[in-house]
């Protein structure tokens, strides 16, 4: 299956206040395996970089307004994104400033049902735990170590190897080779007494009629061997 994990980077937090994007990410995976395609850009938001945004991912207003404007990369974004699913941590927050960058020239926007929020997958699976992309990176045995700011390619990478986590790892190639490690006697499983017996769930003619075909058999029943060993 054809998936696009996705990162961006803004201005701020709320398009309605005329926050813009500054930064996209995007990898595209195959079966939860990166397949080597990214999308990366820097985008002019044609208005100033907030104190408090640059202190987050460290990109000025000097250095994006050397960069192209998101209606020069629309088309090239869409193409790639185009037909996969979306893999996107606080999904909500992304797509409200993506869709609010399309709409601002006119094209579709992207619908809610074809993005996967990581950030709840990890709620469902973590209740109550920190679930930030550092929390699950550490959890994960994920090296961040390079992300000292955030960046939208960087955290695509990052998100790419959690979400695989979050989906119960994934397996890049198939083998049908037999285990050959002779198994000795300390390797196999041993059958252990309960400390007291679990009472029994049968019916008194159920017992009765057990017993009355394990005595037809003719023999003793191989299980007494296990569960009577004296």
């Amino acid at each position: 299956m054809r998936e696009i994990v996705l990162d961006t980077e803004t201005t701020g937090l709320d398009p309605t206040q005329g926050h813009r994007v500054v930064e996209i990410g995007a990898i595209e995976i195959i079966n939860l395996i990166p397949t080597g395609k990214s999308f990366h850009v820097y985008l002019d938001p044609e208005r100033d970089m907030p104190e408090e945004a640059f202190r987050v991912h460290g990109l000025s207003g000097e250095f994006l307004s050397k960069h192209k404007k998101f209606a020069e990369i629309a088309a090239e974004f869409r193409a790639f994104i185009d037909g996969a699913q979306l893999i996107i941590h606080n999904a909500e927050f992304d797509v409200k400033f993506l869709n609010a960058e399309l709409l601002r020239i006119d094209l579709p926007t992207i619908a809610m049902t074809v993005v996967t929020d990581t950030l709840a997958l990890a709620r469902r699976r973590h209740p109550g735990a920190s679930n930030s992309l550092d929390a699950l990176c550490q959890r994960y045995g994920v090296d961040a170590t390079q992300r000292e700011k955030h960046g939208a390619l960087l955290d695509s990478q990052l998100l790419a190897e959690v979400y695989a986590e979050l989906m119960g790892g994934r397996q890049a190639a198939f083998s049908l080779a037999v285990e050959t490690r002779a198994t000795g006697v300390a390797d196999a499983p041993r059958l252990l007494r309960r400390p007291a017996p679990m009472p029994s769930l049968l019916a008194e003619a159920e017992a009765a009629a057990h017993r009355a075909f394990a005595l037809a058999l003719g023999k003793e029943p191989i299980w007494k061997r296990y569960l009577d060993p004296d």
